[in-house]
């Protein structure tokens, strides 16, 4: 009787810590959770600040003309594009590079009409685009030769 009392009390001893080796990892996952918890509740402080300062940063960079005349000289759709962006926002840079591109497209598409005069016609508007395109990149408004402040006065609607 004695080895069956020895052997219950020995159970009983196992599951006691088993019991107490339980509660201490209970314990432990708790404490992990709150750590967890305020871990993420930092991070979303921390994404939440950073969310905050880049749109910030995009309302800066979208209230300045240059991008919007940078884009008007990326194709048709990127002039349509920085025509509706201007159009919310006027600034004068982009207003000045919309109205210089529209001038630029239009001679470029009349000048395909034109058989033997087409290709000169286009090497000439590729060199005007290109000295927009640094212009509008510098920041600075530089009309393109010739017809540039034409351009200005015929658009000054956009």
């Amino acid at each position: 009787m004695s080895d069956e009392k020895n052997l219950s009390d020995d159970l009983n001893d196992m599951l006691d810590d088993a019991k107490d080796g339980a509660k201490n990892a209970a314990d432990k996952a708790g404490d992990m959770a709150d750590d967890a918890k305020d871990k993420a509740k930092e991070f979303a402080n921390d994404a939440k600040a950073t969310a905050s300062e880049f749109a910030n940063d995009a309302k800066e960079v979208f209230s300045d003309g240059k991008n919007i005349a940078i884009i008007a000289h990326i194709t048709i759709i990127g002039w349509v594009i920085a025509l509706v962006m201007n159009s919310s926002n006027k600034t004068e840079l982009g207003s000045f590079y919309i109205r210089q591109m529209l001038g630029l497209i239009i001679i470029s598409f009349i000048g395909s009409f034109i058989p033997v005069l087409n290709l000169v016609i286009w090497i000439l508007m590729l060199v005007l685009w290109i000295m927009s395109l640094i212009g509008a990149l510098s920041g600075e408004k530089k009309p393109t030769p010739l017809l540039g402040e034409h351009f200005q006065n015929w658009f000054k609607a956009l």
